[in-house]
């Protein structure tokens, strides 16, 4: 297994969704229901859902809000009149009801950053000390409240909420922060968003796969000397030489 660079590396961002708490799973039981609507009218809902959200991303981009309208306009465009109010109804409820999605954490992640609190310097001493940031993606006030309900945001000293997780967003997060791409270490879910732009910076990374993964997040797999995966956040503190 590849090693991380501990002692170049100055801030450590975690991704939110997927990887501090479970998210994609309460959107699939949304996506479920509107299968059952669509089937009987369509040969693959998937992929009519899937249509949807890439046509609308550019506009509506990331979040419940937008992924509610590409639910209930694919059910309409598959079912027409044929899908009743009742149907609408349920739909619409189902998605308003991911506003409230419980974020509680993921096991091992509160004793992962508290592990990393007080900061500690992961190099030598008298050098400048760790930050612990939240950098995720997705609509304002949803992340904010998703972090808020989750007891976590004591633990970060900075976070980000941005429309996107690109090359750009990652260099721009290192601007911020005043840090060099290489002294970030990335952790995420997500081979898309959290892993390959970080990696395409010159950042480090740790790829913890979730066991469920949005169709716009799917992923070639990624090889890299810069790149460490593991099965679960609580091995993170081993690879970083921290005890929990």
């Amino acid at each position: 297994m590849n090693q991380l660079n501990i002692d170049e590396i100055r801030v450590i961002a975690f991704d939110a969704d997927d990887t501090l708490w479970d998210c994609q799973s309460h959107f699939e039981e949304v996506e479920n229901l509107l299968y059952a609507f669509i089937g009987p009218y369509c040969q693959d809902p998937k992929r009519e859902l899937f249509e949807t959200e890439s046509q609308n991303m550019e506009d509506l981009g990331y979040g419940c809000k937008a992924f509610t309208i590409s639910v209930m306009e694919t059910a309409l465009r598959i079912c027409g009149n044929d899908l009743s109010a009742t149907q609408l109804t349920e739909l619409l409820e189902a998605g308003k009801h991911l506003l409230h999605l419980p974020a509680t954490p993921l096991p091992g992640v509160v004793e992962v950053l508290r592990s990393l609190s007080p900061r500690p310097s992961l190099r030598e001493e008298g050098l400048t000390p760790l930050r612990v940031v939240c950098f995720t993606k997705g609509e304002l006030q949803d992340q904010e409240n998703k972090l808020k309900r989750s007891g976590l945001i004591k633990y970060f000293d900075h976070v980000e909420i941005t429309s996107d997780k690109t090359e750009k967003e990652f260099l721009a997060l290192c601007q911020h922060l005043g840090i060099e791409p290489h002294e970030l270490l990335m952790v995420g879910n997500s081979l898309k968003s959290d892993i390959a732009p970080a990696l395409a910076i010159g950042a480090q990374a740790v790829h913890i796969p979730f066991h469920v993964t949005w169709q716009l997040e799917v992923h070639e797999k990624i090889k890299h000397d810069r790149m460490v995966e593991i099965k679960e956040i609580g091995q993170l503190p081993e690879l970083l030489h921290l005890k929990v």
